[in-house]
């Protein structure tokens, strides 16, 4: 009978989604504009110079509206696109004027890290389905930012993707100018059409005391999607044939070395050098094939930390392996991630199909694993296991377009090893019931033996199988929001492949909020309220948590932002209640136009996990990031966080900072120094077990990077990590590695 509500709530989805979704879905908007794009068989010199006569024959498309502060306002600035193709490429320029170019707000980047400067930007619809779409922003001084983005409960962007063109930018007496060239083969659309009809936006982010977002189409905000505002763009009916055949080799040389005992002498390892073969291949305009041999997945960045002091939940890093990121948005589902791909440690071969036809998308996934790793949850905590062995893992989604906005997908993972399996079968999707009402959904089913290992290293069963599902409401309209959700995790659902870190619960949660807007040049331009309740139970009915919050957002000059909240949540620890009561509040803003400072602060009365009592807790989150100039930037980060116990004595005391250095040679080259300090104070006599008093980690890096592209580049670098504890007098470093890497991607 567990599965009795499940399957009645899919047969029930399935039949809206199918029977109302044509007739119930958006209508399309009278008022877009329909462009026809200017085909000219002449290339350019990408250089930020509008000095080729043929882009007067181009597309003009003008940026008449402010989105940002205000509604359809008039924007402060005047802005000019062109457009056009040459059956390879497609050539965006703009002509950004300014009244007073000694405000632009730019400096040398690296890719995808300009969304503090002055932008230009194109977003396109190639599949001209409202759902999904492409961003490509440039900076006055040609800094690349490329997204991949959704639009099918909201505009959420990707920042992971990335594709290989070509963009310069410069800053004149009347403004700025950026010139952009896009091939075709870095894009994926429809196939086999004469003539396409794209959905597209041009755009420019005006970084001032306010920040203006200015836009070619004026979005309503009484609409919740963004895609189906835009306007059209046909033509690309000349385009070439191409192999579209992407080999990139990658050869990889690093040294290990470490200290058997510390303090003591340094054991040099050997130098391993890798080389590997990556595949990008493009079968048709719409599908893509990536296959990857003996690659490197080293991470050439650290991540950055987190304080891992009185949590029961692992830390969640993002993904930044090119294999993996490579038509990533095909496999994602809607409520539940079932794909977490850093738990593929070490994979030493893999391969991969995504692509979309017409209303069908669709995305399979294979690759060996030499180091496994599996996140194990229940509803008091989780932490990541190593499955001490090889595994194969495989992944396949398919998704259907219902209507305009509507979607149904089906996901499955599979993890096996010799005595080990993990399965996961999952159906979820959303329905539009009109512009701002909308329905997410997802059923999942997973299945799992545990391997013997597993069984007995962390007190598994030999088998696990359970059910989750979830469902989403939202109203979002111009002046309030309202939405309401329903969660129920199984004990025993599991997926290995994925990441979710809580299981063992049912919860319900409404909420809501309103919002009143000011003038661009008022004090504040937008403030609102927000209020939420949630409870949640255990999977046998105890109850485990039930909490109240509510917080106020004022946004203003100096692209201020101030939020103050308030939150009461009664808490189940390990069959003992817990009232905490938790006030904070987030500001950030930016003094000048090279400065931009934030702090986070809370004062809480919150669990001590550790010793199973409630204390007084003192946490601050606190970032400065300063352009000295076009070269030199500096970003710091602070977090300190204190508990008391209800005695008064300190628990802990703990601090990191999180320290980095850029000097940019050019837009290719820059110097990268990142310095890393964790300290944990723990007061013994706080404790009910031994613990050490003194937990220092230290890290630090040096990378010099040249990067053409996203996949042509050269590293080489040098890190290390240290620590201390009660043994040690000071801190002593363990570990440290030289490495260099070189990368080539060849287009054919």
């Amino acid at each position: 009978m567990q599965y009795f509500i499940p399957i009645k709530i899919t047969t029930l989805l399935f039949f809206i989604s199918f029977s109302l979704g044509l007739t119930l879905s958006p209508n399309a908007l009278a008022d877009k504009l329909n462009y026809q794009l200017a085909h000219i068989n002449k290339n350019i010199d990408v250089d930020g110079v509008l000095n080729e006569p043929h882009w007067q024959q181009a597309t003009h498309v003008a940026v008449n509206y402010q989105d940002e502060p205000n509604e359809k306002g008039t924007p402060p600035v005047k802005t000019d696109a062109y457009l056009y193709d040459d059956g390879h490429n497609l050539y965006v320029a703009f002509v950004a004027y300014d009244p007073d170019p000694s405000k632009i707000r730019a400096a040398l980047r690296d890719r995808d890290t300009l969304w503090q400067d002055d932008t230009v930007g194109l977003v396109i619809d190639t599949f001209n389905d409202e759902r999904t779409g492409y961003e490509f922003y440039v900076n006055p001084l040609g800094a690349q930012g490329d997204l991949r983005m959704t639009d099918t409960d909201e505009w959420v962007s990707d920042l992971s993707w990335d594709a290989i063109w070509d963009s310069a930018g410069t800053i004149n007496e009347q403004g700025y100018v950026v010139e952009m060239r896009i091939p075709f083969k870095a894009l994926r659309f429809a196939q086999n059409k004469d003539q396409s009809t794209w959905g597209f936006a041009v755009m420019r982010n005006y970084q001032r005391d306010v920040l203006y977002q200015l836009s070619s189409t004026g979005f309503d905000r009484d609409i919740k999607c963004s895609l189906c505002q835009f306007d059209k763009i046909s033509g690309f009916n000349n385009l070439a044939p191409s192999k579209n055949l992407q080999l990139t080799p990658t050869l990889t040389a690093l040294r290990n070395d470490q200290k058997t005992q510390v303090p003591g002498a340094w054991d040099n390892g050997d130098v391993d050098t890798e080389v590997g073969l990556d595949l990008r291949w493009g079968i048709t305009k719409d599908a893509v094939i990536n296959a990857t041999i003996n690659p490197d997945f080293s991470q050439v960045e650290t991540d950055s930390l987190e304080l891992d002091v009185n949590t029961t939940y692992s830390i969640y890093y993002a993904e930044k392996r090119p294999f993996f990121l490579d038509g990533a948005s095909y496999f994602k589902s809607n409520l539940f991630e079932l794909l977490y791909t850093r738990t593929i440690a070490e994979p030493n071969i893999g391969a991969k199909l995504t692509g979309k036809t017409d209303s069908h998308s669709y995305a399979l996934m294979f690759a060996d694993d030499d180091n496994s790793n599996v996140l194990l949850p229940s509803n008091q905590g989780s932490g990541f296991a190593s499955l001490n062995d090889k595994t194969k893992a495989a992944v396949a989604r398919y998704q259907y377009d219902i209507g305009q906005q509507g979607t149904i997908g089906v996901t499955s993972t599979y993890r096996e090893s010799s005595d080990y399996h993990n399965t996961v079968l999952s159906v979820d999707g959303s329905y539009w019931f009109n512009q701002s009402d909308t329905l997410n959904y997802q059923i999942a089913h997973a299945d799992t033996n545990n391997s013997q290992f597993l069984v007995d290293n962390y007190n598994l069963a030999d088998t696990q199988s359970d059910m989750a599902y979830a469902l989403k409401l939202t109203r979002d309209k111009r002046d309030y929001k309202l939405y309401a959700t329903y969660d129920n995790i199984g004990e025993d659902y599991r997926t290995d492949l994925g990441y979710q870190e809580k299981v063992d619960y049912e919860k319900v949660g409404f909420g809501g909020g309103q919002t009143w807007y000011g003038d661009e040049h008022d004090m504040l331009t937008t403030w609102s309220y927000t209020a939420d309740w949630d409870k949640t139970w255990a999977q046998n009915g105890e109850l485990l948590e039930e909490e109240y919050e509510g917080y106020m957002t004022f946004q203003g000059q100096k692209q201020s932002v101030f939020e103050l909240g308030l939150l009461n949540r009664y808490e189940n620890y390990n069959g003992k209640f817990y009232n905490q009561n938790i006030g904070y509040f987030y500001t950030a803003f930016r003094p000048s136009k090279d400065l931009r400072l934030s702090l986070y602060a809370e004062y809480a009365s919150r669990i001590d996990y550790t010793n199973e009592q409630l204390g007084d807790v003192l946490t601050t989150q606190s970032q400065a990031v300063w352009d000295f100039n076009n070269h030199w930037q500096v970003d710091v980060r602070h977090n300190y966080s204190h508990l008391d116990d209800y005695q008064g004595r300190r628990v802990f005391t703990a601090n990191l900072i999180d320290f980095r250095l850029y000097y940019k040679f050019s837009m290719r080259a820059m110097l990268k120094l990142i310095l890393q300090f964790e300290d944990i104070d723990r007061n013994e006599d706080a404790y009910f077990y031994q613990v050490s008093e003194i937990n220092k980690d230290y890290g630090s890096q040096l990378v010099y990077s040249y990067k053409i592209n996203a996949q042509t580049l050269f590293y080489l670098g040098y890190s290390d990590k240290g620590y201390q504890d009660d043994s040690l007098k000071s801190i002593e470093r363990d570990q440290r590695t030289f490495f260099t890497k070189v990368s080539y991607a060849w287009q054919l």
